[in-house]
């Protein structure tokens, strides 16, 4: 009996004329390149009427490549920053129709028959693309490495959709090759990592289903397995923040919508809270370089964000209530104008280069690569297989203890105190968010409730201290200095007078969130 091999696979997703580029790109240091190929490929993908392959994520289909057919049934075929590890059980078959009698792995036919059951199996799609391939080797560690660069449509009835893929498959050799190989072909060259494996994005197409391409990218639950170990759940978080920041990274280069940079930041911040919660089972060497360059790329995208916020929360909303003498027309337009022209350019010039393209491929290979491990930590092993239960408590229990130690001194905490109680809370936020699925959610729900709450009073003292700078923003001279002065002296007067009434509420919030119990505990 012959068992089926387990593939692992990179794809990405390019601008179709930066694929072109690449594809006609030189020699990868250290590898050996084979002459390009191309074929034609045609693959017809099969399920049942209620989708039961795709349930239990296996795709099945038949691949037409010249005269020959190819039958290839995948198992496991979910995509992680990029990345696939399905196992595959590929036959020759004489044509379009299917043949489970020539699969030779019997765990693979058991399997197909058993997700199958008694329904009937019929085309759902397919696709029609040109692929190159080059066979990349490096003799130090025996790496090899198949490139293949896919342009062409998903069809689904008289619909077509375009597809552009940049797929490496590791046929040998460590899997940290394949983002050393990403890195030099991508150099700065913007991409994304697939989220869908081809079949997937085939249902997804043929249902109508939007791409959700190069949009602003909110978080989605991290909810955990039964019995995780810390290691796994540790994973699952850095995979949750790489899916963020990757996307986010792409909205902003996309478009104008204020959203981008904010998300694109949220994620950053997740990644950094992440490697503070986990710090005590991670090898500080390999996690130090990320996080220092999460921490400036977060930067950049927070003084984005500073300046939507100042425009759309702090001057806008009290255009209308200040006299008619008092014109804001010369200060936004000042705002805007250093919004794009400067603060806006930074940013998008380094989410375009080669050092960002870097940081995510950096991140997924040691997201996927376990490049937390630490030789010198014996205690490390077991810390990582330890119930995540247990390690999420004493997380929570630490970051609540450093919030409660300024919650202690509320009334007197100076301005640089609060915001430090401010990100203290936060954290423990991302924490919550990270580990909420561990408890039950009536248990978690009013924590959080109180929480915000208080989030919104420091918050708006933040955008209230981020207003008072606005005298050193300023470009505005000529004629229209004065009014400018005017608009900025009397936003920083109505929003000093709002924040001096809404802190009369911050006692009671913190003596609200303190009271609550501690769902961890």
């Amino acid at each position: 009996m012959t068992k089926s091999i387990r593939e692992i696979e990179l794809k990405l997703e390019l601008d179709p004329a930066a694929q072109d580029e690449i594809k006609r790109s030189g020699a990868i240091n250290g590898f050996t390149a084979s002459r390009a190929v191309t074929k034609t490929l045609q693959s017809i993908y099969f399920d049942t009427p209620d989708q039961a392959l795709r349930q239990a994520k296996i795709s099945l289909r038949v691949r037409k490549s010249g005269r020959s057919w190819v039958q290839t049934a995948k198992l496991g075929t979910g995509v992680m920053g990029g990345l696939s590890s399905p196992i595959e059980a590929e036959h020759a078959v004489s044509g379009r129709a299917l043949d489970f009698s020539v699969i030779e792995d019997a765990d693979v036919r058991a399997k197909l028959t058993e997700t199958i059951g008694e329904a009937s199996v019929s085309e759902c799609f397919e696709t029609v693309m040109k692929r190159t391939t080059r066979q990349l080797t490096r003799e130090t560690d025996g790496a090899h490495i198949e490139l293949a660069f896919d342009t062409g449509n998903i069809l689904a009835g008289p619909e077509s959709h375009p597809l552009v893929e940049l797929e490496m498959e590791l046929k040998a050799g460590p899997s940290a090759a394949l983002f050393e190989v990403a890195k030099q072909l991508l150099h700065d060259v913007p991409f994304r990592f697939s989220p869908y494996s081809k079949a997937e994005r085939g249902y997804r197409f043929a249902e109508g289903q939007p791409d959700g391409k190069a949009v602003p990218f909110f978080a989605e639950n991290v909810v955990f397995e039964q019995g995780i170990t810390v290691e796994h759940a540790f994973r699952d978080v850095l995979r949750s923040c790489l899916t963020q920041i990757a996307e986010n990274r792409l909205a902003v280069l996309a478009s104008e919508d204020p959203e981008g940079p904010h998300q694109l930041r949220v994620g950053l911040r997740r990644l950094r809270s992440a490697f503070r919660l986990f710090k005590p089972a991670l090898n500080p060497a390999t996690m130090a370089p990320l996080d220092q360059l999460a921490r400036t790329i977060a930067a950049e995208a927070g003084a984005l964000r500073d300046f939507d916020v100042l425009i759309n929360e702090i001057v806008e909303p009290v255009v209308g209530k200040a006299p008619e003498s008092i014109s804001f027309d010369a200060l936004l337009a000042d705002l805007h104008a250093s919004r794009g022209k400067d603060t806006r350019t930074a940013l998008v010039t380094h989410l375009k280069s080669a050092e960002v393209n870097a940081f995510l491929l950096d991140l997924a290979a040691y997201t996927e690569g376990r490049g937390w491990l630490d030789p010198e930590n014996f205690d490390q092993s077991s810390l990582l297989a330890q119930p995540i239960e247990d390690f999420a408590a004493q997380a929570l229990a630490k970051q609540w203890k450093k919030v409660n130690k300024y919650g202690k001194r509320l009334d007197e905490l100076t301005i640089p105190e609060r915001h430090e109680m401010r990100k203290a809370m936060k954290k423990l936020r991302y924490g919550i968010e990270f580990f909420g699925s561990l408890y039950p959610k009536d248990a978690v729900k009013p924590l959080l409730k109180r929480m915000k709450r208080l989030q919104d009073i420091f918050g708006y003292l933040n955008d209230v201290a981020m207003a008072e700078r606005l005298p050193e923003m300023s470009n505005v001279t000529g004629k229209n200095a004065l009014t400018a002065g005017q608009a900025i002296g009397f936003t920083i007067g109505w929003h000093e007078a709002q924040s001096h009434a809404m802190w009369q509420h911050a006692r009671g919030y913190w003596d609200a969130t303190k009271d609550v119990p501690k769902f961890w505990s």
